[in-house]
């Protein structure tokens, strides 16, 4: 009567069995972002044929944000509790609130990689940089640079308003690798993460001299 010692734990077995045969190369990713770097991750919308998972007609922003009905997985989530959440929603995208460990400055994804070089022969700490598939390169700087951007590249003398940088900062959320896009393909690293900078990024004074020079001579 009940479940044996033996039968409670086959039971277990074959649970954790399902997880490891339903994991994905996203519950895989997602449980590195929440157990290795500190990041939260949000299940997001995926797109196909314009048309957006989240079943929204004319959707703003198909398979580019955070599904509304998705409760977010937090930092520390271990590759099971990843596993089990991901399972409520197969196929959602992975995406990374900005404005808490991390904001980001984007620019054009041939400025980005020109910067990339230049920065790691200078010697400057980077932290993680991201290629999306409709061609830019998004650099993890410290929180607070996006609101801080304007007034940084005043000071440097970068108060061109055409130059093609930009600043992401809390409120707005981040499609990470391995996950596609709005229906145009995956986001990919230029720069992967890595313990030293991908809970601590840079602060962003220290690259945006060089990305604004970068963003400045693609233009020209």
């Amino acid at each position: 009567m009940g479940f044996t010692i033996g039968s409670s734990r086959a039971t277990r077995d074959s649970r954790s069995g399902s997880r490891r045969r339903g994991r994905s190369s996203e519950c895989t990713a997602v449980a590195e972002y929440t157990g290795l770097w500190g990041w939260d991750v949000v299940p997001g919308a995926r797109a196909a044929a314009g048309l957006c998972s989240c079943g929204r007609a004319g959707c703003p922003a198909p398979g580019a944000h955070p599904l509304d009905f998705a409760p977010e997985v937090p930092a520390g989530a271990t590759l099971d509790e990843v596993s089990d959440a991901w399972a409520e929603f197969p196929g959602a995208a992975v995406m990374l609130p900005v404005g808490r460990t991390f904001d980001v400055i984007e620019v054009a994804e041939p400025a980005g990689r020109h910067a990339v070089v230049r920065l790691e022969r200078m010697g400057v700490p980077l932290g993680p940089v991201t290629a999306t598939p409709d061609g830019r390169a998004q650099f993890f700087v410290a929180p607070g640079a996006a609101a801080e951007l304007p007034a940084l590249l005043y000071r440097m003398g970068w108060d061109d308003p055409a130059l093609d940088l930009r600043g992401l900062g809390r409120g707005t959320y981040l499609t990470a690798p391995p996950s596609d896009r709005g229906g145009l393909g995956p986001v990919r690293w230029l720069r992967s993460p890595a313990l030293d900078s991908a809970s601590h990024p840079p602060e962003a004074r220290l690259l945006l001299g060089t990305l604004a020079y970068v963003a400045h001579r693609s233009r020209a």
